[in-house]
């Protein structure tokens, strides 16, 4: 048996790759291990998304009364908020199947590791084995949660994310290590439902890559509903010797212990690139990573890289657009390289944090003049109209060009209003063309043109 392209990992990078590569004319195969969509649509993007607007849901009735509503007795069943959430992703998982089967694309379910630079040994599901040969191979396998030597993972009373999205029952008292997406959105998600959560960070603030005043805001926002924020703070230990959990926490040159029911460990992750076979051709990651050239070449003939497994940075929209990029090189077209300075950033807690571009901080040691505007949301009229005035827009412009550096929200629909200036971005665009663009009124988006006039020295309602 033998394919033009295969494809290791039905991945939101792998799917992707696949389908671009069947609709160029190569007879695709896919090999994934569990089921399609791989961790984005089963255990990552997708559900935690389901999980977060039962939260929203679940808040807004709480102030229903604000908006001239009446809601008593709310209530919630943690149990059928997370079976909505897997049925949500049943409903996907289906989708990409059907995607995969319209694009005439084998689908094997199994594992599969390098026998030689072009043939794959295949291990089924039911353990049957045979060799595939291929012509050009695209390994998408992703990547799993880190964890430390300090942090033991059980999947009981320390956890991962993946377990977070299937807990049978709700924590009473949590500690979330690790203020990155992951870990945000799980600590707004249980204080949502009321559970006391405690968020331990290393650097100074929540979502250390953010625009600092992005993060300050979001840290005010977060503490104010009751969770609380330790930054620069480490947990050096934990003992699930007992009933529950404790754990030591160090802030500078103080040393506290906390106790509760789970501890929820949010670290970052690592390239799933074990069991792959990549010494058979000469493939050497590098601290679990696969180094791979513009067009995501491994420097084996035929043989490609992407999403998670390459590194950061670890986005599902990232790895889909690298799988076009690689499938279209290896069916012979010159696509165009990444862009990797135009990639939006989403974190969707509430007030949820979007961004592209680069942070003031990073503008200026990139040794670029800027100028910065920040338009906040108490002065929009459609986000008073909505109730939803937390959070700001700030924008980094280049003091003499006027060029777009960065664009950074933090809103309640920040996830939404960031395509705009990704666009603009993308195109190049300036500060002074996303001023003169007529905003239709009352939207959010005219907050970020608001930004604008504001880093040009041309505020209107501010």
């Amino acid at each position: 048996m033998g394919f033009d392209c295969i494809v290791i990992g039905a991945g939101p990078g792998g799917y992707v790759a696949a389908i671009r590569a069947a609709q160029l004319g190569l007879k695709t195969a896919v090999i994934e291990r569990e089921s399609p969509g791989g961790v984005c649509l089963n255990w990552g993007c997708i559900p935690t998304k389901a999980l977060l607007k039962s939260a929203e849901v679940y808040q807004t009735f709480k102030h229903a009364s604000e908006f001239g509503l009446s809601a008593e007795g709310v209530g919630y069943d943690f149990g059928a908020v997370i079976q909505r959430s897997r049925g949500v992703v049943d409903k996907m998982t289906k989708g990409v199947a059907f995607l995969m089967k319209k694009n005439n694309i084998e689908l094997i379910m199994g594992e599969a590791s390098l026998n030689s630079a072009k043939t794959l040994l295949v291990r089924g599901n039911s353990g049957e084995e045979s060799e595939i040969a291929f012509k050009k191979l695209i390994i998408a396998t992703g990547a799993r949660a880190r964890s430390l030597p300090s942090l033991p993972v059980d999947d009981d009373k320390v956890i991962t994310y993946r377990r977070a999205l299937d807990l049978p029952t709700q924590p009473k008292k949590m500690l979330v290590v690790g203020a990155g997406a992951i870990g945000v959105e799980f600590a707004y998600f249980f204080n949502a439902f009321g559970t006391d959560v405690t968020i331990v960070e290393l650097m100074d603030g929540l979502l250390p890559i953010e625009d600092q005043d992005i993060s300050k805001v979001l840290e005010r926002s977060l503490s104010k509903s009751g969770v609380t924020v330790k930054t620069g703070s480490l947990v050096e230990g934990l003992d699930t010797s007992g009933e529950g959990v404790r754990a030591t926490i160090k802030t500078g040159d103080q040393v506290e212990e906390w106790q509760g029911d789970r501890v929820l460990v949010a670290i970052g992750v690592q390239g799933n690139v074990e069991g792959l076979g990549l010494e058979t051709v000469g493939i050497e990651p590098e601290r679990s990573f696969i180094e791979v050239d513009k067009y995501f070449r491994t420097g084996v003939d035929g043989i490609y890289a992407i999403g998670d497994i390459v590194g950061p940075p670890l986005l599902a929209h990232v790895a889909s657009h690298e799988g076009i990029i690689a499938a279209e090189h290896a069916a012979g077209l010159s696509p165009h390289p990444m862009d990797y300075s135009s990639i939006p950033g989403c974190t969707y807690c509430q007030p949820q944090v979007a961004s592209v571009g680069l942070t003031e901080k990073a503008a200026i040691e990139a040794g670029r003049t800027v100028k910065t505007g920040n338009f906040p949301f108490t002065a929009s009229g459609k986000a008073v109209a909505i109730a939803e005035t937390e959070g700001m827009v700030k924008v980094v412009v280049d003091a003499e060009l006027e060029e777009i550096l960065g664009v950074h929200i933090v809103h309640a629909e920040a996830t939404e209003l960031i395509a705009e200036a990704t666009l603009a971005k993308t195109h190049e665009a300036t500060a002074s063309s996303i001023l003169e663009t007529v905003h239709a009124h009352p939207t959010l988006s005219e907050a970020v043109m608001e930004a604008m006039g504001a880093a040009l020295g041309k505020p209107i309602h501010i």
